[in-house]
């Protein structure tokens, strides 16, 4: 039997990410992305529900997510589901379940971006937008007719 495990997520961050380094000097980025439910028991009093994700940025992503995002910016994760487990300092069986980072890109243009807080940030080679929806090409029409299918 076949296995996939792709988790793809868009949402807003907690907080301003924490990067780290581990003991061999790789670099880790942990961070919650704040993913709001469409529809939720809640939403008829007024209250959007949301899901808190765990995610797990490494080497590049890690650098990259750290100089780039801050608390409240949204952005998109392409990854997979990891559990964890190991045991704390008090001897107890601890557990985790995360998304671990394949992909991580802007979601909002820069222009858009830097309008509401005055801050600005570079797109650079890690998969950052290089055109904003308005600057698209023109697509030609094609006549269903001509297509081989």
């Amino acid at each position: 039997m076949a296995s996939f495990n792709k988790v793809i997520l868009i949402g807003n961050l907690t907080a301003d990410p924490e990067l780290k380094q581990t003991a061999q000097g790789t670099s880790v980025c942990s961070f919650t992305l704040a993913i709001n439910r469409r529809f939720s028991r809640n939403a008829d009093q007024g209250q959007p529900t949301a899901d808190f994700i765990s995610v797990v940025a490494w080497r590049e992503r890690a650098e990259f997510v750290a100089k780039y995002f801050k608390k409240g910016r949204p952005l998109l994760v392409c990854g997979q589901l990891q559990s964890r487990s190991w045991t704390d300092a008090q001897g107890n069986k601890r557990y985790a379940t995360e998304v671990v980072a394949d992909e991580i890109t802007f979601v909002e243009n820069k222009n858009s971006a830097s309008a509401g807080d005055g801050g600005s940030y570079a797109p650079d080679a890690y998969g950052a937008p290089s055109a904003s929806v308005g600057n698209a090409p023109d697509f030609e029409e094609v006549d269903d007719n001509s297509l081989p299918f």
